[in-house]
């Protein structure tokens, strides 16, 4: 089933890397142990790991909230924020709105006050801290005092696993995102240290080999639930960013993974939209995704932020299966110029609305001016709408085969052993087959190089939260040589500071916990 986890046990552990009240007992006032005497019980309590990713609090869209550090609840869903940060801050989308906060991702004018970067760095830090719950209440000790049944051992085994990966993922999503952060590996009174980017990348790489076996094999588990495919991406994702974010080159390792993936049974999903769509669950593509339901995952963030977001001016909100759009985000003409036309006629990829839209931005608080791309969409091919019009149907694919194919080029070209040029060209060719629905779109050997990979992963992956962490390995995010509209607060946009590659710990945290040090440049 799409949507096996529903979340039916209250309890919300509210400590951060920093804070101290660390033992929250559950709603009813019961016991641990009365609230853990079950099988049914961590399965519960395991989707609140993995609900972490998506929902906001405890009570659908709105009321008691995971994190009350902001006003609106629905700023601090994870997907939300994070797709900002590796979007907003790029030349693949901008928001019109003015909330507090929001024109400094495209500025490159963040400060650690930032609310977007304090929610950003709090949701993760709480994955982690439920993550480091669940499997404090699940050792063998806790087991045989909370009577559970030596058969259900193995599957608890599984989930305690899963959720190792589940924080291995929010702890990669921190090293790309703030470089040196505490990690916290247990729940703790102690003020944690910060770790430096080579200690967490050692971390999340031993932790992903030490999972590998006690997770399921590739397609064997529920859809949206990690399995071993989930850990060859990650493994993939952390090897191909390795010299960027640690000085160490680990593209052999990356080919390593790649090949896994390659081999484990996946396909291209044959039309492009489809992996976007209400019934994305159904891809064989997608390989690990955060699940939406517009009936039992309410909330304001994940694609329910992606599709009414992107719906504005000229378009129709019934269209994309919800009930309104609110008109914020749409892309600069750096990305269009990537697409050999905007209509999709030629390239599928190209999802674009462009009637009473104009290509150039003279002022991002207007909907009309920026193409807007309705990419996400809560209908499926034959336009029947989601089960709700306001909250969305569509899962968001972290991780897809497609960027597997196109990571396997890339590190390949980069001198990684183990791969095979020739196997390269012929996986960059099925992408652009697909994008295409012909041959015309392949490309040579000769045209087969490492500025054309950036390109094609952002006509590939648009929108799918890789632009900036790409932009950065490449070393054009900040003070390359590439510039987009409005970088740097500049309509023809300007380089910006190095030190931006990273964001700032939220000073809140720096008060709270004396062994942290701010991020050099904040």
């Amino acid at each position: 089933m799409k949507k096996i986890f529903t979340i039916i046990l209250s309890i919300l552990i509210l400590n951060t890397w920093s804070c101290t009240d660390l033992e929250i007992l559950p709603e009813d006032a019961s016991t641990e142990f009365e609230v853990f005497n079950s099988l049914d019980a961590y399965t519960a309590y395991l989707a609140k790991v993995y609900g972490s990713y998506s929902l906001t609090g405890q009570d659908g869209p709105n009321g008691d909230g995971d994190i009350s550090i902001v006003n609106d609840e629905g700023f601090t869903s994870y997907i939300r924020v994070y797709w900002k940060a590796q979007e907003l801050t790029t030349d693949e989308a901008v928001c019109g709105w003015t909330d507090a906060g929001i024109r400094d991702l495209h500025d490159h004018a963040w400060s650690s006050e930032n609310q977007f970067v304090r929610v950003l760095y709090y949701r993760i830090a709480l994955i982690v801290s439920i993550a480091n719950d669940f499997l404090k209440q699940s050792t063998d000790a806790r087991l045989d005092a909370n009577g559970i049944a030596q058969e259900d051992r193995a599957t608890i085994q599984t989930y305690r696993a899963e959720a190792r990966y589940l924080r291995a993922l929010a702890y990669w999503h921190a090293l790309d995102l703030f470089g040196s952060i505490p990690l916290a590996t247990q729940i703790s009174a102690d003020l944690p240290a910060q770790a430096s980017p080579q200690e967490l990348f050692a971390f999340i790489e031993n932790e992903l080999a030490e999972i590998e076996p006690e997770l399921a094999d590739p397609k064997a588990n529920e859809y949206g639930r990690v399995d071993k495919a989930g850990l060859w991406m990650l493994q993939a994702k952390i090897f191909l960013n390795a010299e960027a974010m640690t000085g160490t080159s680990r593209y052999d390792d990356c080919i390593t993974a790649c090949n896994k993936i390659l081999n484990a049974g996946y396909t291209l999903e044959p039309n492009y939209q489809e992996l976007f769509m209400k019934d994305n669950h159904l891809s064989n593509e997608i390989i690990f995704a955060i699940n939406s339901d517009g009936k039992l995952t309410q909330n304001w963030g994940n694609t329910t932020f992606l599709v009414h977001a992107a719906i504005g001016g000229d378009m129709e909100a019934e269209d994309y299966g919800v009930s309104d759009g609110w008109a914020g985000l749409r892309t600069t003409s750096a990305m269009l110029d990537k697409f050999p036309d905007l209509t999709g006629e030629i390239d599928k990829r190209a999802i674009f609305y462009t009637e009473g839209q104009t290509i150039e931005i003279d002022d991002i608080g207007l909907f009309e001016e920026g193409i807007a791309v309705p990419k996400y969409t809560n209908t499926d091919i034959n336009g029947v709408a989601g089960s709700d019009p306001t909250h969305v149907d569509t899962d968001f694919p972290m991780f897809r085969l497609g960027d597997a194919y196109l990571m396997y080029a890339e590190a390949t070209l980069r001198n990684g052993a183990g791969g095979d040029m020739g196997q390269a060209l012929n996986l960059v060719n099925e992408l652009r087959e697909r994008a295409y629905q012909n041959s015309e779109g392949n490309i040579t050997m000769n045209e087969l190089d490492l500025p054309f990979i950036l390109d094609e992963r952002v006509r590939e992956l648009y929108w799918e939260g890789h632009r900036r962490v790409d932009l950065i390995r490449f070393g054009e995010y900040t003070d390359g040589s590439y510039v987009w509209p409005w970088k740097g607060a500049v309509k023809e946009g300007r380089l910006t500071e190095g030190f931006r590659n990273i964001f700032p710990i939220p000073a809140s945290d720096l008060a709270a916990n004396p062994n942290l040090l701010q991020n050099t440049g904040y």
